[in-house]
């Protein structure tokens, strides 16, 4: 079932959609809620971007291996990352020092300067050390961590039902 999932456009865009989904929550948290991101929040939603670049790519051509892994690969590399940094952002948040500070601005390369192309959406004015939301006891980044891992978890169990063919 789930190498069959996997090479249905419809799974990777489903994916995509709840990459975009996340991303609007954000900036309804932005703009609607008036909480600024910060550095490392504007690092997750690029990792978020990759999974929805991740499901666009999947949702190419599904049917195509080469296809279908690159897909996968850019899941797996999106979700890692952003749950690298969700879990950096949430030590910042529990152990504040001034010794263990975030940037002031992001440190993107010069051929991906998202912040300086999409300021409204990955302009960082807000302080990493603050937690300013929580939702059951969660702060927005403990949630981005739990957001990630489930998307690497699920990554996983569908690229290990690649390796399981369909019994007849």
């Amino acid at each position: 079932m789930l190498a069959k999932l996997a090479s249905q456009r419809s799974s990777w865009l489903l994916m995509a959609a709840s990459a975009l989904l996340l991303e609007m929550v954000a900036l309804f948290f932005q703009y609607g809620m008036r909480l600024e991101p910060c550095v490392m929040c504007v690092y997750q939603r690029v990792a978020v971007l990759g999974l929805f670049g991740a499901g666009l790519l999947g949702a190419i051509a599904p049917g195509n291996l080469v296809v279908r892994w690159a897909g996968f690969s850019a899941w797996v590399v999106s979700a890692a990352w952003g749950l690298k940094l969700a879990y950096e952002h949430v030590d910042l948040q529990l152990d504040p020092s001034p010794f263990k500070q975030c940037a002031f601005k992001p440190d993107f390369p010069d051929w991906f300067k998202v912040d300086q192309w999409l300021p409204a959406m990955f302009e960082a004015r807000g302080d990493c050390t603050q937690t300013v939301w929580h939702f059951l006891g969660l702060s927005m980044p403990q949630w981005m961590m739990v957001i990630f891992a489930l998307y690497l978890v699920v990554a996983v169990v569908v690229i290990i039902g690649q390796f399981f063919k369909k019994a007849r």
